[in-house]
């Protein structure tokens, strides 16, 4: 965790999203050294009552998802599974954000991306990569670590 606040903060990234299963509180405490906001959506590990503590204290907006925002004019809808998307929860969007399966998405669908940068918690050695992404041009880079 420590490697991607520092990712993000050598990138100079304005916001960071995280697309659940934070899992411990500890997690967030390690996300505090960010130089961004960070938003999210919990997963389905995640301890809520704890990490919604610790989000509280630390200026972090964690919630159930869908979550759908409005970012550069794009607007965003954020989930955990891929499969919690449907033809309404997507409607509209430039962009889907999630997580969950721990394989990289870079999708364009009738001009939305879809887009998980993959494995991030170190399960798969040799594969951590988290994602940046320019919404002005909503073109992705992978960091990898």
């Amino acid at each position: 965790m420590r490697r991607i606040v520092e990712l993000f903060n050598a990138a100079g990234v304005e916001r960071v999203v995280h697309t659940g299963d934070v899992t411990q509180a500890k997690t967030l405490e390690v996300l505090a050294g960010l130089q961004a906001s960070l938003t999210g959506v919990f997963g389905n590990n995640d301890e809520r009552e704890a990490l919604r503590s610790v989000a509280s204290r630390v200026g972090f907006a964690l919630s159930e998802p869908p979550l759908r925002v409005v970012w550069a004019g794009r607007q965003v809808v954020i989930v955990h599974d891929p499969a919690e998307l449907d033809h309404r929860t997507a409607a509209g969007a430039d962009v889907v954000l999630h997580g969950h399966v721990h394989r990289r998405v870079i999708e364009r669908h009738a001009g939305r991306l879809v887009f998980n940068p993959g494995e991030c918690a170190g399960h798969l050695v040799g594969h951590n990569a988290v994602g940046v992404l320019d919404l002005a041009t909503l073109e992705p880079t992978l960091l990898h670590f």
